[in-house]
């Protein structure tokens, strides 16, 4: 299977209802690899890797997040997948 790579930025109400580690807990569950964090301006970043349906299932699931967050947008870019990473984290 071929696997596919988004670069996401999530605005709106997403930080400090926990964004970061359900979407670390929601990517665990999927199977999908690499990173979140949140930046400086209250949105939150995400570069993961995954097959197409397994990004499918998590662009929906960032689309609402967890429980007490409020999203306004969904930023999604496609890019190459490069297979560089082996789980999914928070940064800092």
């Amino acid at each position: 299977m071929e696997h596919q790579r988004v670069h996401l930025i999530i605005s709106g109400y997403v930080q400090g209802v926990w964004f970061r580690a359900s979407a670390r807990d929601e990517a665990n569950r999927l199977g999908v690899v690499g990173w979140v964090r949140n930046q400086v301006d209250g949105s939150v970043e995400i570069m993961a890797e995954g097959t197409q349906s397994q990004m499918e299932t998590f662009i929906h699931w960032c689309h609402r997040g967890p429980e007490g967050a409020k999203v306004n947008h969904v930023d999604v870019e496609q890019e190459t997948a490069t297979g560089e990473f082996t789980e999914f984290g928070t940064t800092y």
